[in-house]
C-alpha cells in the first residue's frame, strides 16, 4: 500500500514513461523551481520599492529596459558562445544564481548607502546582473527543452511553472505581510534578504540536472564572422515557422512590456494600494497558475496549440484594459486572479510553439535570437509606456499596451496555424 501511494505521488511530479536519468531531471529541474519561486517572489516588489523611494517613471522602467538593452546587444553573441559549449548546465546554473542573490546585494546597499544615491545605487547593481539575465533567457528554454524532448514539454512546464506558481504566490503573501511589520526601509531589506536564500536551493538543483553533451560543429576557416552572419541568414530564410512565429511574439510582448513598469506605479500612486494588498495581488494572480497549467496541458491534447494560443493570448489582452478602468484594489485583486488562468496559457504555448520551430542543431543560436526579439520589445516598450504614461496618464497607457496585445492576437488568428511542420534538422 505505502508502495502504491508512493508510486502515485511520484507520478504528479515526473510521467512513467521516462528513463531514470530523465526522471532525476524532472525532479531537480522542479526543486529547482521551488528555489526560483521563493528568490523571485521578491520581483515585484523591487520596482514598488524604488517607486516608494522617490523614482521616476523613467527609473522605474530601467528595470526592464536594462536587460532588454543588453539582451538586445549581447543576445547573439551569448547564444553563440552557449551553441560552441558540449554542455551548458552549469552556465545556466551559475547565471541564475547571480540573478537571485542580486536581491541579497539589493538588501546589502539598503543598509549601507545614503538615500540620497540609493536609487542610482540599485539601478546600477541591477544593470551588472543584465549580463547573466541575458545568460538565463538563452540557456532556459534550451535546458528545459533537452530535459523534456519534444514529447514532455508541457507535461514538463506545467509541473515546473505550477509549483513555481505555487512558491511564488504564498512566499509573495508572506512577504507582503511582513512588510507591514517593519519600518521602510527595513521592511525590504529584510524581505529582498530572505527571499534571496532560495537562490541556493535554485543552484544546487539545476546544477544537478545531467544532460548528455551536444555534438559541437568543427570550428572552419569559414567561420569567421562575415561568413557567420550570412549562412545565419541563409538559414533564417529558410526557417519560415520561426521566423513568422517570433515576429508576432515580438508584437504581442511589446503590449506585455508597456505595461510591465506601470503595473506598480498605478498600484501604488493611483489606486494608493499598501504593500499587503499589492503582494495579495501578486498572490491572486500566480496562485491560479497551478489550475491553469494542468487545465492547457489538457487542452492542448484534446483540442490542439492553436485553441491554447488564441484563447489565452485574447484573454490576458483584456487584463490591463480592464485593470486601467477600476481603482478598488479588492476588484484588482479579483480581476489578477482570473487572468493568471490565463497567463499559464501563454506561457505553455509560447515556449512550445516557439521549440517547435527551432531546428535541433541551431537551439542556442535561434533561441538567442527569439530572446533578442524579445528584449528589442522590453527595451522599446519602458521608454514608450513612460511617454504615454506622461502623456495621457497611466490609466491611458495601460489601455493602450492591452490594444496593442489584440493586434498581436489579430496576427496570431489571421495567419492561422504558425507550426504546422516540424523545423529542419
Amino acid at each position: 500500500m505505502k508502495t502504491t501511494r508512493l508510486g502515485k505521488l511520484r507520478r504528479l511530479f515526473v510521467p512513467g514513461d521516462i528513463n531514470p536519468t530523465q526522471q532525476r531531471n524532472f525532479i531537480n529541474v522542479q526543486v529547482d523551481a521551488i528555489g526560483v519561486g521563493l528568490a523571485s517572489a521578491a520581483a515585484p516588489f523591487l520596482p514598488v520599492f524604488l517607486t516608494r523611494l522617490g523614482a521616476t517613471s523613467q527609473q522605474v522602467g530601467y528595470l526592464t529596459s536594462m536587460p532588454a538593452l543588453t539582451g538586445l546587444l549581447l543576445g547573439i553573441f551569448v547564444g553563440r558562445f552557449l551553441q560552441n559549449r558540449p554542455n551548458i548546465v552549469p552556465y545556466f546554473s551559475a547565471a541564475r544564481l547571480l540573478v537571485l542573490a542580486s536581491y541579497a546585494l539589493t538588501a546589502l546597499l539598503i543598509g549601507l548607502v545614503p538615500n540620497a544615491i540609493l536609487i542610482k545605487a540599485i539601478l546600477i547593481l541591477w544593470a551588472i546582473v543584465t549580463l547573466p539575465q541575458t545568460v538565463v533567457a538563452v540557456s532556459f528554454n534550451v535546458v528545459m527543452s533537452s530535459v523534456a524532448g519534444p514529447e514532455h514539454r508541457y507535461d514538463l512546464m506545467s509541473r515546473r511553472w505550477s509549483i513555481l506558481g505555487v512558491t511564488t504566490a504564498l512566499t509573495t503573501a508572506f512577504a507582503g505581510q511582513l512588510l507591514e511589520h517593519f519600518p521602510f526601509p527595513s521592511n525590504y531589506q529584510i524581505m529582498f534578504f530572505l527571499l534571496s536564500i532560495g537562490s541556493l536551493i535554485s543552484f544546487y538543483f539545476s546544477s544537478h540536472i545531467k544532460l548528455p553533451d551536444r555534438q559541437i560543429l568543427p570550428v572552419t576557416q569559414t567561420n569567421k564572422f562575415k561568413s557567420r552572419v550570412i549562412q545565419l541568414y541563409e538559414r533564417l530564410k529558410i526557417e519560415n515557422p520561426f521566423v513568422r512565429f517570433v515576429s508576432i511574439r515580438f508584437v504581442y510582448l511589446l503590449g506585455t512590456t508597456l505595461a510591465t513598469p506601470l503595473f506598480p506605479i498605478y498600484f501604488v500612486r493611483v489606486v494608493q494600494a499598501n504593500d499587503a494588498w499589492i503582494g495579495l495581488i501578486n498572490t491572486a494572480q500566480t496562485s491560479i497558475l497551478l489550475i491553469g497549467y494542468f487545465y492547457w496541458t489538457h487542452a492542448s491534447r484534446l483540442r490542439g496549440s492553436r485553441f491554447v494560443l488564441l484563447l489565452s493570448t485574447f484573454s490576458m489582452s483584456l487584463y490591463p484594459m480592464i485593470v486601467s478602468q477600476t481603482q478598488n484594489v479588492q476588484s484588482i485583486a479579483i480581476i489578477a486572479g482570473l487572468t493568471g488562468f490565463f497567463q499559464a496559457g501563454i506561457d505553455l504555448v509560447f515556449f512550445d510553439e516557439l521549440m517547435k520551430t527551432i531546428p535541433d542543431d541551431m537551439g542556442p543560436i535561434f533561441v538567442s535570437i527569439a530572446q533578442t526579439l524579445t528584449q528589442l520589445s522590453s527595451f522599446l516598450a519602458p521608454m514608450l509606456s513612460a511617454w504615454l504614461s506622461d502623456s495621457f496618464g497611466i490609466p491611458s497607457a495601460l489601455f493602450i499596451s492591452g490594444i496593442v496585445r489584440l493586434i498581436g492576437f489579430g496576427l496570431f488568428w489571421k495567419l492561422g496555424r504558425l507550426t504546422t511542420q516540424p523545423a529542419s534538422s
